[in-house]
């Protein structure tokens, strides 16, 4: 198998392979960040540690070059661990294991990391590589990205001392960011009282797989689907005709990844068994017909399960089908400001059967704060009329579009002469963390810039290893391309 660091440039690559040795989910990357820690201080770099954990490397300038305005590299240090059902990877354990198709890295069976992998790898190759010329330099490793922004929130004022910060978490080579959509969670409970399983039924697991998935933010627009909302209306749909009793209800892992899989576990009558099963194909071909155009052949497949005692009593499941069946999902508003970049957008990222309650996970994104509210009085309004409980949090705000950035400027031009066209001034429909860089310090100018990653937050994530190739000559002359002070 071909090496990472036969691809150019071999300092990022070599970098983005030791990433991907070293298991670093969300919650779990503080292994990857004392490696790089030890690494920076064999190197005689500056090194310090925040109170939440962050990590800050400092540079000093190119001799020659110490008249310039200081920089900050930015990326987060852990990943998003989504694989297939079938791949067998503990994320805390096993390292990713990335391979080159033809002119994209990828992994197998998993998320591949490379939000924001390579966007740390090229900050660590910038440190590590003395013929690259630069002012004044700090590399900020926040933690915890992915799962909570809680290194972003945690991040004290005082300590970074840059003018201008760099943010490499974009995700398409040729666009420039100068905004970001804030969030919010909500969490929705319905309590689901049980009650006993007729006499003689059968128990069985409706498996919904195969979807593609991906990033709430960045896909949420491809039209894909939501392997809970698809389980949930077949369900709404079907289950009282058919006598199902409901045992459990199960879909996704992550609140910002788009669902893929989805199961309901149900005992049914031995006489409908067959009927279950003729609906099932039915509504299988339906949906390859209906998503055929953004999805691969879905799968919805009838399993043998373990019997059990109970199940949600009737009316509680008519409930929470009808609360998961109604909950708005996918796109909810496109922006007028910026065309083709969708301005409020709600994920329901996980469904999950706790004991005698089942909770629903939904991340609401919106460069616009009426945007978010509407969304979340929306799921609120559901919740009153479900008899579930409705709670918010983990806020964060969005990056404000600053149409006078000097950097942003300094990054249009460069990226001009390098390529011979201007790049696309874009706000990201994504949570980045320059939003709340924004509290501690208001003054930084800030951008947001990276390679063509696809697919991210899911297992067909990929990086496209021409553009990477871009990012980093843009990213290298910028640097020498910054203002002085």
């Amino acid at each position: 198998m071909q090496s990472l660091s036969t691809l150019a440039p071999q300092g990022l690559w070599t970098w983005f392979n030791t990433i991907c040795s070293i298991p670093h989910p969300s919650k779990h990357e503080l292994a990857l960040r004392d490696h790089i820690q030890q690494w920076a201080d064999e190197q005689g770099l500056a090194t310090q540690l925040d109170q939440v954990g962050n990590l800050i490397i400092r540079k000093p300038a190119t001799p020659g070059l110490e008249h310039l305005k200081g920089v900050i590299l930015q990326a987060h240090l852990d990943m998003v661990p989504q694989k297939n059902s079938e791949t067998e990877h503990d994320f805390v354990t096993d390292p990713i294991r990335p391979r080159i198709d033809g002119d994209w890295v990828l992994a197998t069976g998993t998320t591949l990391g490379a939000d924001n992998g390579i966007g740390m790898a090229s900050a660590l190759a910038v440190l590590a590589d003395e013929r690259i010329e630069h002012g004044p330099l700090e590399v900020l490793l926040t933690i915890d990205e992915e799962a909570g922004m809680t290194g972003a929130f945690g991040l004290e004022a005082g300590l970074l001392k840059g003018d201008i910060l760099i943010n490499t978490d974009s995700e398409e080579e040729g666009e420039v960011y100068m905004g970001c959509a804030g969030g919010i969670d909500v969490e929705l409970t319905l309590p689901t009282p049980r009650s006993p399983i007729k006499a003689g039924f059968e128990t069985f697991t409706l498996a919904l797989t195969g979807l593609k998935g991906g990033h709430s933010g960045v896909d949420i627009h491809l039209g894909r689907g939501n392997a809970n909302k698809l389980l949930s209306r077949f369900l709404f749909g079907h289950a009282e005709a058919l006598g199902l009793q409901l045992i459990s209800l199960s879909g996704g892992t992550l609140r910002n990844a788009i669902t893929r899989e989805a199961f309901a576990t149900v005992a049914i009558d031995p006489a409908r068994r067959d009927q279950l099963a003729e609906l099932m194909a039915h509504y299988q071909s339906l949906l390859n017909q209906e998503l055929g155009g953004v999805e691969y052949p879905i799968e919805f497949a009838l399993q043998p399960a373990e019997g059990a005692a109970d199940a949600i009593n009737p009316e509680a499941q008519r409930q929470l089908l009808a609360l998961i069946h109604a909950a708005p999902n996918g796109v909810i508003r496109m922006s007028d400001a910026f065309p083709g970049v969708v301005e409020t957008s709600v994920n329901m990222g996980v469904v999950e059967t706790v004991e005698e309650q089942v909770k629903v996970l939904c991340l609401i994104r919106s460069t616009v704060d009426s945007g978010r509210s509407m969304v979340e009085n929306m799921l609120a309004a559901l919740a009153q009329l479900a008899g579930a409980q409705y709670q918010a949090s983990g806020a964060y705000p969005g990056w404000n579009p600053d149409p006078s950035s000097p950097v942003m400027q300094v990054v249009r031009e460069t990226y001009q002469g390098l390529f011979g066209k201007l790049p696309n001034i874009q706000v990201i429909h994504a949570g980045l963390e320059c939003g709340l860089f924004k509290e501690p310090y208001p003054q930084l100018d800030m951008v947001s810039i990276g390679p063509t990653i696809q697919f991210p937050h899911s297992p067909d994530e990929k990086v496209n290893i021409p553009s990477v190739e871009k990012y980093w000559q843009l990213l290298l002359a910028v640097l020498k391309a910054v203002p002085s002070k």
